[in-house]
Order: C-alpha cells, then sequence, then structure tokens
C-alpha cells in the first residue's frame, strides 16, 4: 500500500459518537502542524432521564392480553443524530472548498456511522481512515499517532 500524504490544508476528523475535533493541518506532509478549527460535543443524558417513561404497550388483535414493547435506545439515537449533523459539517466544508481532503479518525463503530451518513462528495474527499479512538489525547498526541501511522502505510 502506498503512503497516504497528509498535505497542507487537509482537515483531519478525530471522533468518536459524543464529540469530535475538526483539525486543519497547516504544516506540510512531513511535518503536519495540526491546529484545532472546531470542537463538537453533545451532552449524554443518563439512562434514568432519557427511559423516565414507562414502556409503551400494544395490544394484540387476537389476543385479549397487551404486551410491553422493547424502548428504543436513546443513546444511539443521539449517536446517530450527532454523526449525521458532523456528517452535513463535513459536505459543507467539502462544498465549499475549505478543503479537499479529509482523514477519519475514530473507532470502528463511530466510523462506520459516518461512512454511512457521508455524502458522494465527502466519500470522494476522503483520503484515509483509522480505526482508532484518539479523541480523549491531546492535539500534539494524535499529531504522533498519525505519523506513526503514516511510517507504517509507508513500509
Amino acid at each position: 500500500m502506498s503512503k497516504v500524504k497528509m498535505h497542507a490544508g487537509d482537515w483531519i476528523i478525530v471522533s468518536d459518537a459524543r464529540k469530535a475535533l475538526l483539525l486543519e493541518n497547516e504544516g506540510d506532509e512531513m511535518f503536519p502542524n495540526l491546529k484545532t478549527r472546531e470542537v463538537r460535543e453533545h451532552e449524554e443524558e443518563p439512562n434514568r432521564v432519557l427511559n423516565a417513561d414507562k414502556p409503551g404497550r400494544v395490544q394484540q388483535s387476537a389476543a385479549s392480553f397487551r404486551s410491553a414493547v422493547e424502548p428504543s435506545d436513546r443513546h444511539e439515537e443521539a449517536d446517530k443524530n450527532f454523526i449525521n449533523a458532523l456528517a452535513q459539517r463535513l459536505h459543507e466544508l467539502v462544498s465549499s472548498g475549505q478543503t479537499k481532503g479529509l482523514f477519519i479518525v475514530a473507532p470502528a463503530h463511530a466510523l462506520g456511522l459516518i461512512r454511512k451518513s457521508s455524502s458522494p462528495a465527502v466519500r470522494s474527499a476522503v483520503r484515509a481512515e483509522l480505526d482508532r479512538d484518539l479523541i480523549h489525547l491531546p492535539v500534539y498526541e494524535i499529531e504522533k499517532h498519525l505519523l506513526k501511522w503514516g511510517a507504517e502505510q509507508a513500509s
């Protein structure tokens, strides 16, 4: 596999399903210099708040009894809504010409949600994807991981 090069002006998206860092490379291929452009985050409500209502009930047409309906996973819905908003923002960045190249760093679950929510323009702008959870690291540590990953791709 050939080495993936991170050019000046490329954006690196480091995300999980609850927080996203949008970083721009102001350096070059050899020495990236990532600058934070946006931080997106959604507040996580505890389960006791999200699922405060009693479970729904349904009555079967052929029987006289009622059974409970499994409540939907509100955390999963919140994650999907967050990723959809992130994908929309990435579409705006690519469509407006603010970036031509995207690198996405996210754990597998979030990466799958991002792929599913992304427009064709965003998918064509993605130069590489890295299945890692780096969202809780400082930016300089993220740079180190990306440099190490780039070196592994070259070998």
